[in-house]
């Protein structure tokens, strides 16, 4: 008898570590930290411009105006990375509005890295936002036509390039355009600027409110011809492959809830630095579900970033930053620079 008991395993106290806020802290395997966080801009025409977009809570269309009291706000909170997305004011079939030098965004990069030199500025790459149909390229009949497309998003990243954009995004889809992309940037000199591409891109049911913000809604159909199957997993790893061997210096997972196998998976196999995305849905549902008062929102919105973290991305984007951050300041005390060093 005292031979069986003597074999079974030790009997460990885990609790230990979990009984104060100062121990799980202390014993904390993984840590967020403002720097983590990517905030979205939605920059529109006009001038003195703060639409607050309907179906998402505290997020809004802004004008160029506006924008140095984003990113001073940003800033302040240890926040060092946006993403733009422009609504031009006239759209066509051409995209070219995404082009223009004179473009939305391209106006809003000159002006960040003129208010805020040290704010690293992402411009996002696609057609949808642009085009009076909503599809994100150059339409075939109703498809779009993915070699002709590539033109007009390689004239958009040396745009955004000219315009002193830190990385552009390709959020498009298309097969091919990091190739082309790549080769457009190089040929325009612009040989160092880091290529962050959407390489799994879902076409997810989560997408309905940045549709709203961005103005994006397609017209007619959907856009599973080229955004992925949210069944497959395999086909996300041969995408960021090929991605990567064209010329991306990181990529993006979207959306990330439904997808922290996705992401998990990624950070397995490939040595590059990987963002993800938290997309509008995902911050409606909790933003809703913590007005109506069925669960609480700062809880669970950090339980959330946290899990994505777990997973292995090295960046969140998120519309829950500015508050992620000030929660954070308030958990720690203050910007947790401590947290960062760890964390990584």
């Amino acid at each position: 008898m005292s031979a069986e008991r003597n074999s079974l395993p030790p009997f460990r106290r885990y609790r230990r570590l979990r009984q104060s806020a100062g121990l799980r802290r202390f014993a904390r395997e993984t840590l967020l930290h403002p720097g983590d966080f990517v905030y979205p801009l939605f920059v529109t025409f006009g001038s003195n411009v703060r639409r607050e977009v309907p179906s998402m809570p505290d997020v809004y269309q802004i004008s160029v105006d506006q924008l140095e009291r984003e990113a001073n706000e940003l800033l302040s909170l240890g926040i060092g990375s946006v993403i733009l997305f422009g609504i031009p004011e006239v759209k066509d079939d051409e995209a070219s509005g995404a082009y223009d030098p004179d473009g939305v965004v391209q106006q809003a990069i000159r002006e960040l890295k003129r208010a805020a030199p040290e704010l690293t500025v992402i411009g996002d790459v696609c057609c949808c936002e642009y085009t009076t149909h909503g599809h994100c390229g150059i339409l075939h009949g109703e498809i779009v036509d993915n070699d002709r497309t590539l033109t007009l998003l390689a004239r958009t990243a040396v745009a955004q390039a000219q315009a002193g954009v830190d990385i552009v995004a390709p959020s498009d889809m298309m097969d091919g355009r990091v190739k082309v992309m790549r080769a457009a940037l190089d040929a325009a000199g612009y040989i160092s600027l880091p290529i962050l591409s959407y390489a799994a891109k879902y076409a997810s049911g989560f997408y309905g409110p940045f549709r709203d913000a961005a103005e994006s809604t397609p017209e007619f159909g959907d856009r599973r011809s080229h955004q992925m199957d949210p069944a497959n997993v395999r086909e996300a790893y041969l995408e960021i492959a090929a991605d990567i061997d064209e010329g991306a210096d990181a990529i993006i997972v979207k959306p990330a809830m439904p997808y922290l196998d996705v992401i998990a998976g990624a950070r397995e196999r490939f040595d590059v630095p990987i963002a993800a995305y938290n997309v509008s849905g995902e911050y409606s549902m909790v933003r809703a579900a913590g007005q109506a008062g069925w669960i609480d929102e700062r809880r669970v919105t950090m339980e959330l970033l946290t899990s994505i973290r777990r997973a292995g991305a090295s960046q969140i984007i998120t519309y829950h930053a500015k508050d992620a951050a000030k929660w954070l300041r308030e958990d720690y005390g203050g910007v947790p620079a401590a947290a960062e060093l760890v964390s990584r």
